[in-house]
């Protein structure tokens, strides 16, 4: 059986990667090593490890790498102790393969661990174009991967001109749509009134009623800016006085400024009808996304999700920028005016057809399969 390292460091990462474990898990050709680490072992940030572990899957190792402060330096130095920890990890649990996903720090330094240390690495959500300075990480660890499992065709094109071996290249869809299509069929859902009261959500709002879902993450290209970039979404909040779930930013540089804007508007203004949730199941929120009259934010859940489910989105600023997208965004600067107009024109116009831009729901299990089945040969040459 091969040994798949699949590394979970935040609640993002988790949610686009759990199908793959769990296709992992009960592959009879497969054994699974789950490592946890960087955000995903903070409370302040959901304790996303709590999830894994309640959805049955076992953690083999624990990485604390994350140096408080959430500022460009920090996340550099995080990455860096991250790389200093992983390796020991990946030595004990002598994986075949590791896992790693998309393009956040953590991943740059599960892709250079694993190697410098001659483990093959496969790399989901390559590829994709966005601005910032994930999109500079998602491209350096294509080219330290051995193996590439892209949502659509169009990103494995890119993959393939960055000088990658067509071969090792899997247009797979990508294993976010998969919990997606999951719990978008009626009949596999749990009634609503019980996935409500568990995550603790439903004093304010009504599933019935139009209510708005909020996630604003720290642009890290524009440090120092964040704090100013919340406030103009929450005053445009203000104004609509909608029922709305928030949640608290991630633990990119520029979280802090973020969350301080979000705690001086808490302080100082009354806002009985937005409540603040450090974190959801997957399950529970893609939920929330399906029945939200609009997802307002820089998620790139408005993006990947949002035209499977014709999940109305406004997204805000840079973050997402160049990403493909469906018909259901409306795309603003960081303006209240903007976003106030555009939340109404989304709530006038409803929900949108389901466009199925980045994958079908099968993801997961042609991951596992090719996992399985693919040649695992670490030399990497350029190919034109």
């Amino acid at each position: 059986m091969r040994k798949v390292c699949v590394v979970v460091c935040s609640r993002a990462n988790y949610s686009s990667i759990k199908s793959v474990m769990r296709a992992a898990q009960r592959h009879p050709d497969l054994q699974l090593q789950v490592v946890a680490g960087a955000s995903a072992l903070l409370d302040r940030f959901g304790a996303v490890v709590e999830s894994v572990e309640a959805d049955g899957f076992e953690v083999a190792a624990r990485v604390h790498m994350i140096i408080e402060g959430e500022d460009p330096t920090t996340m550099a130095k995080s990455t860096g102790l991250g790389l200093l920890e992983l390796p020991s990890v990946f030595e004990n649990l002598k994986p075949d393969v590791v896992v790693t996903v998309g393009d956040r720090f953590e991943t740059m330094a599960t892709a250079i661990a694993a190697a410098y240390m001659n483990i093959p690495l496969a790399h989901t959500m390559g590829g994709e174009i966005s601005g910032t300075i994930d999109e500079s990480i998602r491209h350096a660890v294509t080219k330290l991967s051995h193996i590439h499992f892209p949502a659509n065709r169009g990103a494995a094109e890119r993959i393939i001109r960055m000088g990658e071996d067509p071969g090792t290249v899997h247009v797979v869809g990508c294993p976010r749509i998969d919990l997606v299509a999951e719990i978008a069929d009626e009949n596999n859902r749990l009634p609503e009134r019980a996935w409500l009261e568990y995550e603790g959500v439903g004093g304010h709002i009504n599933l019935d009623d139009q209510f708005l879902l909020v996630s604003q993450h720290p642009v890290t290209t524009e440090y120092g800016d964040g704090e100013r970039q919340i406030t103009e979404t929450l005053m445009a909040l203000h104004e609509l006085r909608m029922p709305t779930i928030m949640l608290w930013p991630n633990v990119d540089a520029g979280s802090e400024d973020i969350a301080r804007g979000m705690r001086k508007f808490r302080e100082h203004n009354e806002h009985a009808y937005l409540r603040f949730y450090k974190n959801f199941s997957v399950e529970t929120y893609v939920r929330l996304m399906k029945r939200c009259a609009c997802k307002v934010g820089n998620s790139s859940a408005a993006i990947r999700e949002g035209p499977f489910l014709g999940m109305p989105a406004v997204n805000i600023g840079t973050r997402q920028i160049a990403r493909q997208r469906g018909s259901n965004v409306i795309d603003v600067d960081y303006d209240r005016g903007q976003i106030i107009a555009a939340i109404e024109k989304q709530l006038q116009h409803g929900p949108y057809p389901s466009e199925p831009i980045y994958g079908d729901g099968h993801a997961g299990e042609r991951i596992a399969d090719i996992l399985a089945t693919t040649e695992l040969d670490i030399h990497k040459r350029m190919t034109y």
